[in-house]
């Protein structure tokens, strides 16, 4: 099967620093592999409103965001959260698109769950602080999501940046990505655990 990667953008700034890094590991991918880049500042998503108890669940419109990044979602085998880490955690931006997918499990005709088991979820980040365990909630909030769908977890690549274009001069980030999306993503498991567990 062909890889198809969709690379979910929840940075508020654009070209910030998980983008720049993102970027840089997704120009490891053999040429065949397909790139798909949504950026959700581009493609808003609206609040994402619980209806499971409350009205029967339809498909969006294709032609909405929500279609738009449901049908990207679908298609693709690996998907790349690309968010900064913002108080320990994505993007608010980024959670709402993680939101929708406890509607999707619900839309009637597409079998949410089913149909992500086995795909791979990744992750990449940009951080301020020089500790990596300060995303220790991100990595967990990302395993822990693709654990509950039967899916592939490829880890989190962290890189050091505040500024604009920061993660350049990370070294240890920038050789990380050479060889991020090429290793082999193990099943997600319950719980999460750090390295220092």
């Amino acid at each position: 099967m062909t890889r198809r990667f969709l690379f979910v953008l929840g940075s508020a700034r654009a070209d910030g620093n998980s983008e720049l890094l993102a970027r840089r590991a997704a120009e490891q991918l053999p040429a065949d592999v397909e790139q798909r880049w949504l950026g959700l500042t581009e493609h808003p998503l609206p609040d994402f409103v619980d209806l499971r108890h409350d009205s029967d669940h339809v498909r969006p419109p294709a032609d909405s965001a929500t279609g738009l990044f449901l049908d990207a979602t679908l298609a693709a085998t690996d998907i790349v959260i690309v968010s900064p880490l913002y108080w320990y955690s994505v993007s608010g931006l980024t959670k709402r698109y993680l939101d929708h997918w406890s509607g999707w499990l619900r839309t009637p005709g597409i079998d949410f769950r089913a149909t992500m088991g086995g795909r791979t979820l990744w992750g990449v980040t940009a951080l301020a602080h020089r500790e990596p365990e300060v995303a220790d909630p991100l990595i967990g909030l990302l395993n822990n999501s693709a654990a509950y769908l039967g899916m592939r977890f490829g880890g989190v690549l962290l890189g050091n940046g505040s500024a604009p274009g920061d993660v350049l001069r990370d070294q240890e980030a920038l050789a990380g990505a050479k060889t991020f999306f090429a290793r082999q993503a193990p099943l997600a498991r319950f719980p999460y655990e750090t390295a220092a567990a």
